[in-house]
Protein backbone atom coordinates (compact mmCIF):
# COMPACT_ATOMS: atom_id res chain seq x y z
CA UNK A 1 0.00 0.00 0.00
CA UNK A 2 1.55 3.24 -0.93
CA UNK A 3 1.85 6.23 1.40
CA UNK A 4 -1.28 7.70 -0.18
CA UNK A 5 -3.21 4.84 -0.24
CA UNK A 6 -2.71 4.08 3.18
CA UNK A 7 -3.10 7.30 4.48
CA UNK A 8 -6.71 7.40 2.75
CA UNK A 9 -7.42 4.43 4.00
CA UNK A 10 -6.46 5.62 8.05
CA UNK A 11 -9.23 8.40 7.17
CA UNK A 12 -11.65 6.73 5.71
CA UNK A 13 -11.72 3.48 7.49
CA UNK A 14 -9.68 3.32 10.86
CA UNK A 15 -9.95 0.14 11.88
CA UNK A 16 -9.13 -1.90 8.28
CA UNK A 17 -6.07 0.88 8.18
CA UNK A 18 -4.87 -1.22 11.57
CA UNK A 19 -5.68 -4.34 10.01
CA UNK A 20 -3.82 -3.13 6.94
CA UNK A 21 -0.93 -1.95 8.75
CA UNK A 22 -0.60 -4.61 10.91
CA UNK A 23 -0.16 -7.32 8.32
CA UNK A 24 2.38 -5.21 6.40
CA UNK A 25 4.15 -4.54 9.95
CA UNK A 26 4.52 -8.60 10.23
CA UNK A 27 6.14 -9.20 6.36
CA UNK A 28 8.48 -6.46 7.52
CA UNK A 29 9.58 -8.53 10.51
CA UNK A 30 9.73 -11.55 8.82
CA UNK A 31 11.50 -9.83 5.74
CA UNK A 32 13.87 -7.58 8.81
CA UNK A 33 14.09 -9.89 11.93
CA UNK A 34 17.16 -8.78 13.17
CA UNK A 35 16.18 -5.04 12.95
CA UNK A 36 17.16 -4.00 16.99
CA UNK A 37 15.57 -0.53 16.32
CA UNK A 38 12.03 -1.88 16.11
CA UNK A 39 10.56 -3.65 18.60
CA UNK A 40 8.23 -5.73 16.06
CA UNK A 41 6.15 -7.86 18.09
CA UNK A 42 4.98 -5.10 20.60
CA UNK A 43 4.05 -2.92 17.80
CA UNK A 44 2.27 -4.98 15.91
CA UNK A 45 0.28 -5.89 18.91
CA UNK A 46 -0.26 -2.14 19.95
CA UNK A 47 -1.77 -1.62 16.67
CA UNK A 48 -3.85 -4.53 16.73
CA UNK A 49 -5.30 -3.17 20.16
CA UNK A 50 -5.79 -0.02 18.55
CA UNK A 51 -8.39 -1.29 15.95
CA UNK A 52 -10.08 -3.63 18.37
CA UNK A 53 -10.99 -0.70 21.15
CA UNK A 54 -12.21 1.15 18.49
CA UNK A 55 -14.51 -2.03 17.30
CA UNK A 56 -14.95 -3.01 20.93
CA UNK A 57 -16.25 1.46 21.92
CA UNK A 58 -18.71 0.90 18.76
CA UNK A 59 -20.14 -2.41 19.96
CA UNK A 60 -20.66 -0.65 23.60
CA UNK A 61 -22.35 2.11 21.60
CA UNK A 62 -24.63 -0.52 20.35
CA UNK A 63 -25.73 -2.06 22.84
CA UNK A 64 -26.60 0.71 25.38
CA UNK A 65 -28.72 1.66 21.88
CA UNK A 66 -30.47 -1.56 21.75
CA UNK A 67 -30.93 -1.53 25.52
CA UNK A 68 -33.03 2.03 25.73
CA UNK A 69 -34.75 1.03 22.89
CA UNK A 70 -36.10 -1.69 24.49
CA UNK A 71 -37.02 -0.13 27.68
CA UNK A 72 -38.47 2.45 25.34
CA UNK A 73 -40.74 0.01 23.61
CA UNK A 74 -41.26 -2.28 26.63
CA UNK A 75 -41.57 -0.18 29.90
CA UNK A 76 -44.73 1.16 31.19
CA UNK A 77 -42.79 4.07 32.75
CA UNK A 78 -43.09 7.57 32.07
CA UNK A 79 -40.54 9.23 34.12
CA UNK A 80 -37.44 7.90 32.67
CA UNK A 81 -38.49 7.90 28.86
CA UNK A 82 -36.94 11.14 28.28
CA UNK A 83 -33.57 10.21 30.30
CA UNK A 84 -33.65 6.74 27.79
CA UNK A 85 -34.19 9.02 24.92
CA UNK A 86 -31.04 11.27 25.58
CA UNK A 87 -28.95 8.40 26.39
CA UNK A 88 -29.76 6.99 22.80
CA UNK A 89 -29.29 10.63 21.16
CA UNK A 90 -26.11 11.07 22.97
CA UNK A 91 -25.19 7.30 21.60
CA UNK A 92 -25.68 7.86 18.89
CA UNK A 93 -23.63 11.25 18.03
CA UNK A 94 -20.48 9.07 19.75
CA UNK A 95 -21.05 6.54 17.24
CA UNK A 96 -20.98 9.43 14.10
CA UNK A 97 -16.95 9.76 14.54
CA UNK A 98 -16.61 6.09 14.96
CA UNK A 99 -18.51 3.72 12.88
CA UNK A 100 -16.64 3.16 9.55
CA UNK A 101 -17.25 0.58 7.05
CA UNK A 102 -15.39 -1.99 8.60
CA UNK A 103 -17.22 -1.77 11.57
CA UNK A 104 -20.63 -1.67 10.70
CA UNK A 105 -20.07 -4.96 8.71
CA UNK A 106 -19.25 -6.17 12.25
CA UNK A 107 -22.10 -4.42 13.21
CA UNK A 108 -24.43 -6.27 10.65
CA UNK A 109 -22.93 -10.05 11.99
CA UNK A 110 -22.50 -9.18 15.49
CA UNK A 111 -25.89 -7.33 16.14
CA UNK A 112 -27.46 -10.92 17.13
CA UNK A 113 -24.69 -10.90 20.24
CA UNK A 114 -25.16 -7.53 20.58
CA UNK A 115 -29.12 -7.67 20.94
CA UNK A 116 -28.60 -10.66 23.17
CA UNK A 117 -26.26 -8.96 25.63
CA UNK A 118 -28.36 -5.99 25.22
CA UNK A 119 -31.15 -7.65 25.95
CA UNK A 120 -29.94 -9.69 28.97
CA UNK A 121 -29.23 -6.43 30.53
CA UNK A 122 -32.66 -4.05 29.98
CA UNK A 123 -34.45 -7.48 31.35
CA UNK A 124 -32.26 -7.56 34.57
CA UNK A 125 -32.76 -3.84 35.39
CA UNK A 126 -37.00 -3.84 34.10
CA UNK A 127 -37.21 -6.57 36.76
CA UNK A 128 -35.15 -4.82 39.19
CA UNK A 129 -37.43 -1.72 38.45
CA UNK A 130 -40.94 -3.47 38.75
CA UNK A 131 -41.58 -4.57 35.64
CA UNK A 132 -40.55 -8.72 35.61
CA UNK A 133 -43.85 -8.90 32.71
CA UNK A 134 -41.94 -6.16 30.71
CA UNK A 135 -38.45 -7.83 31.69
CA UNK A 136 -40.65 -11.30 30.06
CA UNK A 137 -42.00 -10.21 27.14
CA UNK A 138 -38.82 -8.53 25.89
CA UNK A 139 -37.97 -10.86 22.44
CA UNK A 140 -35.74 -13.16 22.09
CA UNK A 141 -34.32 -11.65 18.51
CA UNK A 142 -33.97 -7.95 17.31
CA UNK A 143 -36.74 -6.27 16.55
CA UNK A 144 -34.67 -3.51 15.72
CA UNK A 145 -32.34 -3.50 12.39
CA UNK A 146 -29.04 -1.64 12.64
CA UNK A 147 -30.63 1.39 10.73
CA UNK A 148 -32.97 2.10 12.88
CA UNK A 149 -30.64 1.32 15.71
CA UNK A 150 -28.51 4.16 14.20
CA UNK A 151 -31.01 6.65 12.98
CA UNK A 152 -30.69 10.01 14.62
CA UNK A 153 -34.78 10.59 14.16
CA UNK A 154 -35.92 7.09 14.63
CA UNK A 155 -37.32 5.95 18.15
CA UNK A 156 -39.26 2.85 19.18
CA UNK A 157 -42.96 3.23 20.40
CA UNK A 158 -44.44 1.18 23.12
Amino acid sequence: MTDGRAADLYERDFVAWTRAQVSALRRLAESRPNEPAVDFPHLIEEIADLGKSERDAVRSHVRTIIEHCLKLRHSAANDPRAAWMSTIGRTRTALEDKLSPSLRRDLRVQLPRLYAQARRDAGRDLALFGEPDAAAALPDASPFSLDQLLRHDWYPSR
